[in-house]
């Protein structure tokens, strides 16, 4: 019989069907846990060479429109902490005459720092087309038939994500470095963006078949996502810890109905979108993975977080997202989006956003890197080192609102 401390590293179906029954949360996220957990025996990440994935995503292409197309220029594409990625050129005729689009394939590696469902992915980005920039997908691998693990296949997209160093630029804080000039038109663009997601019509959402609809009104949602990262607590945890016991229940507890809906993406901050410097240009918001019909409160704590924040050259003046202050960012989203903001949802969801940060990096980003499961061990087992500060700022939180 597995011991408590084996159980987790090799789950039986006991163990798979207690969490499931514990903690309800969406069924694509169910099924994609529950994958998780029915694979992890297996092996760990070994190198893939490059030539399996144009294999794959040559017969994944095959499979949607036929033998006439070449695929071109293949090579990694650097970035992420989880998922892998394959840039490459597509000559194909999709309108009739023959052209030459730049594609990225993005592969799940065994394991990831964050398990989640290419389905939501693809389905979320392809509804944010025309509402906010973002890059066109084309098709999904979901259960990685055609390839090694799940992936999607998405259009390129031009832009950096970092800011090009400059001479005696100083570095305050880990957050992105822009420039003051860079900063002012960034940032608007920032603010607007996210207020175009919070305030897509309900009837543009409708459509979507791997999310579960949420109501104003009711914190049915809210506490889904709240199941969502207790139940991958109890999957990936090395050790107890009744701290994060305590914490869900208020949470639970707590939830606030929403009062309205809106789509939350669920890590908006910068790093995640791709910006031209010549025109000081946000090409496209990437990372759209974590994703959920939800309370807009979760990307606002979210993007305005220390961890996601830098000074100014002052030294004094902490800018959310490296772009601008807090207290200027919720005025000014208030106005782009016309919704309020509430101080106690904030706090709330400060509270909550710290409280996943630490599922991921205490217990999945642990068990990532000890077992090989992923080909950035090394930034997941440093990432994993920051998830105690984050336990100590959620004890701090928690004694506050006692």
């Amino acid at each position: 019989m597995l011991q408590p401390e084996d159980i987790r590293a090799k789950p039986d179906e006991a163990f798979i069907a207690r969490v499931r029954r514990t903690w309800t949360v969406e069924p694509e996220v169910d099924h994609v846990l529950t994958r998780k957990l029915r694979r992890r025996s297996g092996p760990g990440y070994t190198a893939i060479p490059l030539t399996t994935l144009i294999e794959g995503t040559t017969k994944l292409i095959a499979r949607h429109i036929g033998g006439d197309f070449r695929l071109e220029n293949p090579r990694w594409l650097q970035g992420g902490a989880s998922k892998l990625q394959m840039a490459f050129d597509l000559t194909w005729s999709p309108d009739g005459r023959v052209e030459r689009t730049p594609m990225v394939l993005r592969m799940e590696p065994p394991e990831s720092i964050v398990e989640t469902s290419r389905r939501r992915e693809f389905e979320m980005i392809r509804a944010m087309r025309g509402i906010v920039p973002v890059p066109p997908v084309y098709w999904i691998d979901p259960e990685g038939e055609d390839l090694p693990y799940p992936a999607l296949v998405y259009g390129f997209a031009e832009g950096i994500i970092q800011p090009k160093p400059r001479p005696g630029q100083a570095v305050r804080g880990a957050g992105t470095n822009f420039s003051p000039e860079l900063r002012a038109a960034i940032s608007a663009q920032f603010v607007r963006h996210l207020a175009a997601i919070h305030t897509v019509p309900a009837e543009h959402l409708q459509g979507l078949k791997w999310f579960s609809p949420a109501k104003v009104g009711s914190n049915e949602s809210v506490i889904r996502q709240v199941n969502w990262w207790r139940r991958v607590w109890e999957e990936d945890r090395p050790i107890e810890n009744p701290l994060m016991d305590v914490a869900y229940r208020w949470l639970i507890d707590n939830a606030p109905a929403l009062d309205h809906i809106s789509v939350v993406h669920g890590d908006y901050r910068a790093g995640n979108f791709l910006f031209t410097e010549h025109d000081q240009t946000i090409t496209a918001i990437l990372d759209w993975e974590l994703s959920v019909l939800g309370d807009r409160h979760q990307d606002l704590t979210w993007c305005t977080r220390k961890a996601q924040s830098r000074y100014a050259e002052d030294g004094e003046t902490l800018l959310a997202s490296g772009l601008i202050p807090a207290d200027q960012f919720f005025e000014r989203y208030e106005r782009a989006s016309g919704l309020s903001i509430d101080p106690w949802r904030l706090q709330y969801y400060q509270l909550f956003n710290d409280y996943c940060s630490t599922v991921h990096m205490v217990a999945t980003a642990w068990r990532v890197s000890n077992y090989g499961k992923t080909h950035q061990d090394i930034v997941v087992a440093w990432t994993s080192v920051g998830g105690n500060v984050i336990l100590g700022r959620l004890r701090e939180q928690l004694e506050e609102l006692a």
